[in-house]
């Protein structure tokens, strides 16, 4: 509020550091929303499945991400996904959990690093994978890692919940949630969920 406020006094240019930091905290306010929504909406039974393209939601989630990279000057690679990759997703539930898993690889990724949000297929399953640079995982804290209040490293910024209501998002929609660590690299996180027939093929069934 106070930068904004300053930009409207004409104190600041719009592309200076005080506009930086307005437009960091609105992306901080937007991710706590989507996430606190998403997580009321799967406490009370009210998600709404529904036929969804992937890359059009790999292309939403692209253009925030790539401010976030932006900010912290971490390479962000997003290589495109075929148009006939479709699951079934509560839409505002999966973009919030891809986003948050998106969020903690640029918070622990340093500058210069390079994260990345891959789409890969089979037959009967959809693969969407975070990978980030954020020097591997503590020994033994894998398992630990999707319990609420567990938090990944040093940085206590967030409340830690987030890793959870993801797992519990995909689980709602058929799916599941995994990391694979790479010892002093980084990890890889991936949602792992049905794939539905294309959107043709669904609709002459209906």
């Amino acid at each position: 509020m106070l930068s904004f406020d300053s930009i409207k006094k004409g104190i600041v240019a719009p592309s200076g550091s005080t506009s930086t930091l307005l437009a960091r905290s609105l992306m901080g306010l937007q991710r706590l929303i989507d996430r606190s929504l998403a997580d009321v909406r799967l406490d009370a039974g009210i998600p709404t499945p529904e036929p969804i393209a992937v890359a059009d939601l790999i292309e939403e989630i692209e253009i925030s991400g790539s401010m976030q990279a932006q900010s912290k000057e971490i390479q962000f690679t997003v290589p495109s996904v075929e148009r006939s990759v479709i699951v079934q997703a509560d839409r505002q539930i999966l973009s919030a959990a891809v986003a948050n898993l998106l969020h903690n690889a640029f918070k622990f990724t340093q500058r210069k690093g390079n994260v990345s949000l891959t789409t890969r297929s089979t037959a009967d399953r959809v693969l969407i994978e975070v990978a980030d640079e954020c020097g591997g995982l503590p020994r033994g804290k894998v398992e630990e890692l999707f319990k609420p209040f567990a938090q990944r490293g040093t940085d206590r910024t967030g409340l830690g919940l987030g890793l959870s209501i993801c797992l519990k998002a995909i689980k709602a929609m058929q799916g599941d949630l995994r990391v694979r660590d790479l010892p002093g690299k980084g990890c890889v996180f991936t949602i792992d969920l049905p794939r539905q027939p294309p959107f043709s093929a669904a609709h002459s069934r209906s």
